[in-house]
């Protein structure tokens, strides 16, 4: 048995982990191993720490850019309103201008019209008076005739103007 090679491979083995335990390499070993799974699981709480900051800052810049299209939208809905509003009151104080140019217009007709009746008028008067002048100069003849028609000149020139 001594001479048998497993028996001293055995023995070799043997010695060999009562060295390693008289040498603590295994609490050594399963130290090593506790500190790097300690270390793993620190890099994974980190991991995850990161991974939610990603997501909450994701999840804000995906509210702040819903926040700038609705506030946009607002924008271009008030530019709207606003263009709309300009455009109607463009269009009421065209519409007051035109108005106004033609009560103007409408004005300065009935002014020249009623300007032309007057002179029409003492157009008239005049003919009348001169005509009435002759007929009576033709048939009143002295000085009553005289009197007569400057009288009835100057009555009708009253009537008349």
């Amino acid at each position: 048995m001594l001479e048998d090679p497993t028996f001293w491979a055995l023995v070799g083995l043997i010695i060999f982990f009562a060295i390693m335990i008289y040498l603590k390499v295994p609490k050594t070993v399963t130290g090593g191993l506790d500190k790097r799974a300690e270390r793993i699981t620190t890099e994974l709480d980190q991991a995850r720490k990161l991974r939610e900051e990603a997501q909450a800052l994701l999840a804000e810049y995906q509210r702040k850019a819903r926040e700038a299209e609705s506030e946009a939208e607002e924008i271009i809905d008030q530019a709207t309103r606003e263009a709309e509003a300009l455009g109607a009151e463009a269009r009421a104080r065209m519409e007051e201008y035109v108005a106004s140019r033609t009560k103007l217009a409408e004005d300065k007709i009935a002014q020249a019209e009623a300007q032309a009746i007057q002179e029409v008028k003492a157009l008239s008067a005049d003919v009348a008076i001169a005509a009435a002048e002759r007929i009576l100069t033709a048939k009143a003849k002295g000085a009553t005739a005289n009197a007569l028609v400057d009288a009835a000149i100057g009555d009708v020139k009253g009537k008349l103007h």
